[in-house]
Formats: C-alpha cells, sequence, structure tokens
C-alpha cells in the first residue's frame, strides 16, 4: 500500500478507495497490504465476441444438456455464451432458474413457466456476469438439483478454470450447493488451462462437449462422465 502512495502521490484513503472499486468490478483482488490482478488481460475476450465463436458447437451442446433437465427442476445457469445458448432451449419449461449471468435474465425473464432467481452482487462487464460476495452469500441458502457451468479451459488431468479469480471462486461455490453438476465447454477447450482454478475431477459429475476427443478417455478415467453432442 505504502508503494502506491509514493507510486501515483495520492493518499492511502485514496489507494484504498480505488482498490475497493476495481475489486468489485472484478479487476482485482485485495490482498494485505495491497492487491493482485484477478485475471489474465492479455487473454480477455468480451462476451460478445465470445457468442460468435464456435456457435454450431456450442449450439449442439446446448441440445445435449436440455436433455438432462426435467419439468419443475431447480437449476442453476452460468455465465458465458453456451449457458445463454443452452438457456434459450428451456423457455418452454416449468422451472426455477438461479443465474448470475444478466443476458440470461433477459432471456428467460418473461417465460411464463420459468420462476427466474438473481444472486446478485457486483457487475462484471466483460462477463456480463454478477460476482463477489454478495453472489457467493446469496447462494449459500440455496439447494441446487443441477447446476450448468461454463468453463474458459480444461486439463486432461481434470482440472477446470477461467479467465477470472473471483468469478472463479463464484463457480466453485455454485458447485458446492448443487446435487448433480455438470460443467459445458467445446471441445476446443481441451488440453488447455486458464488463469483461476474452479474445479478438480472430485468436483465434476458431467462434462458436455460437441465432440470427443480421444485424451477426453482420461477424464472418464478420473469419475467425470464425457458426454459428446457430436454428429
Amino acid at each position: 500500500m505504502q508503494e502506491l502512495t509514493q507510486r501515483l502521490k495520492v493518499s492511502e484513503v485514496t489507494i484504498r478507495k480505488d482498490l475497493t472499486l476495481l475489486e468489485e468490478m472484478g479487476n482485482v483482488v485485495r490482498t494485505r497490504g495491497g492487491a493482485q490482478l484477478a485475471e489474465d488481460r492479455a487473454q480477455l475476450r468480451g462476451i460478445q465476441v465470445r457468442k460468435e465463436e464456435n456457435l454450431a458447437e456450442k449450439e449442439r451442446i446446448a441440445a445435449k444438456a436440455r436433455e438432462l433437465v426435467n419439468e419443475d427442476d431447480t437449476i442453476y445457469v452460468d455465465s458465458g455464451s453456451t449457458c445463454m445458448l443452452f438457456a434459450r432451449r428451456l423457455l418452454d419449461m416449468n422451472l426455477r432458474i438461479v443465474t448470475n449471468s444478466l443476458d440470461i435474465m433477459n432471456v428467460v425473464a418473461d417465460a411464463p413457466g420459468i420462476s427466474l432467481i438473481s444472486v446478485g452482487g457486483s457487475y462484471r462487464k466483460e462477463a456480463g456476469s454478477f460476482i463477489g460476495p454478495m453472489a457467493i452469500e446469496a447462494l449459500k441458502g440455496l439447494r441446487i438439483q443441477t447446476c450448468f457451468i461454463g468453463a474458459t479451459a480444461l486439463s486432461a488431468a481434470g482440472v477446470f478454470s477461467s479467465q477470472n479469480i473471483i468469478e472463479a471462486e463464484l463457480k466453485s461455490r455454485v458447485l458446492k450447493s448443487s446435487k448433480r453438476r455438470v460443467v459445458l465447454a467445446d471441445a476446443g477447450k481441451f488440453g488447455r488451462d486458464a488463469f483461476a482454478v474452479f474445479a478438480r475431477p472430485e468436483d465434476v459429475d458431467i462434462l458436455i462437449t460437441d465432440r470427443w476427443i480421444e485424451g477426453m478417455r482420461d477424464l472418464t478415467v478420473l469419475g467425470i462422465e464425457v458426454l459428446a453432442a457430436g454428429a
């Protein structure tokens, strides 16, 4: 903290205020005496860009995920482009949907059979999602039958990761609150690592992807059921 006040030539009060704002925006994580970056900004791509990528693959994943949902379920739908396509396939159902995604709230808000629950929190513009302590606290009182979580990357060792630490903390909390835990990720994300780990093999029950890659056999050995939606 002292180094920041000297380098920026502002008061410690101003530094604390600015760090609090940056943390609420999901850009940094406060540490004792300072802060660290919450994400790898060099790898960051906004939600609008990601909505246009691998669209056909994501549609197949969304259709496969729809098969796991039953009438009157209570489900969590994560933020992200694949999850949004999945949410669009639920509009004719009777469900309770919990989400942190502004896009998904807008998609399902007027569906007659859907009861919508927002976890709230601080809004992260890059992902169109609400994150942070308020969102995590809201989840503590909820019991979710199935969660559908997005991922930036997953390794052959069954490590699931995202670009933002604060977002990853929320994903981890959702997994702990859910009876059945499903990750939606296209095959292009396999064999990669992102900035912040949110799950390991024991934290995930099912991976839904668009096509089978031989290395995914390692995930099945680790106890993760892999559902490939490809033709």
